[in-house]
């Protein structure tokens, strides 16, 4: 059975800083990229950024580009999102995803999801 497990979510004041975690466990992730989504209340989950195995290749939406940075360590099986300059419209729970293939932003691509951490920044 795959898992992964977020951490790292909380309250955080606009302006401020928060680092997501996302653990996985159960079988090999290798050739596994992983992402992130986010769903804030009352609006579909939506994409965040993704990172592929070998470490090259990265993706990030428009609406976090330049505040926002993916991470992983592949001998920890960990991934990371790193947030900085947060913003009110980016509370929202934020799941963690995995799929073997290409970075993609497209949520039916991944076939393993987190249960999700709630991030909330106040202004």
């Amino acid at each position: 059975q795959v898992q992964l497990i977020e951490s790292g979510g909380g309250l955080v004041q606009a302006g401020g800083s928060l680092s997501l975690s996302c653990a996985a466990s159960g079988r090999t992730f290798s050739g596994y990229t992983m992402g992130w989504f986010r769903q804030a209340p009352g609006k579909e989950r939506e994409f965040v950024a993704s990172i592929n195995w070998s470490l090259r290749n990265t993706y990030y939406a428009d609406s976090v580009k330049g505040r926002f940075t993916i991470s992983r360590d592949n001998a920890k099986i960990t991934g990371y999102l790193q947030m900085s300059s947060l913003k009110p419209e980016d509370t929202a729970i934020y799941y963690c995803a995995a799929r073997r293939g290409a970075v993609t932003s497209l949520q039916s691509n991944y076939n393993y999801w987190g249960q999700g951490t709630q991030v909330t920044v106040s202004s």
